[in-house]
């Protein structure tokens, strides 16, 4: 006799997928600038340039990647938690959120 799978949750697909469709391009443009930018940062060390000119350039590339993060946690919150809030998951799509944003913030 197999095994009978327990029916998923109506808001189980928002987990697999992401929320940032209407984003993509918008993320992969920056994810290529990034790129960009980190080579010309390798680049930089290998020429053995001035430290505080590297730093002032990595800089500029952390910032790049938290604005990355903080399109992505508006997304999440306006598609996927908002969709498991009317689905009555509330309360685990905020904990979930809760534990994203301690990840994502570093603490």
């Amino acid at each position: 006799m197999a095994a009978t799978r327990a029916p998923k949750p109506a808001v189980a697909p928002l987990r697999e997928r992401g929320s940032y469709q209407a984003s993509k391009e918008d993320l992969l443009t920056r994810f290529r600038r990034l790129n960009g930018q980190i080579a010309g940062i390798a680049r930089m060390v290998e020429e053995e340039r001035y430290c505080p000119e590297v730093l002032t350039q990595l800089s500029a590339a952390m910032a790049a990647l938290q604005k990355i993060g903080y399109i992505l946690l508006r997304d999440h919150i306006g598609h996927c938690v908002q969709e498991g809030i009317s689905a009555g998951e509330g309360e685990a799509y905020l904990n979930e959120l809760i534990a994203t944003i301690e990840r994502f913030s570093g603490r």
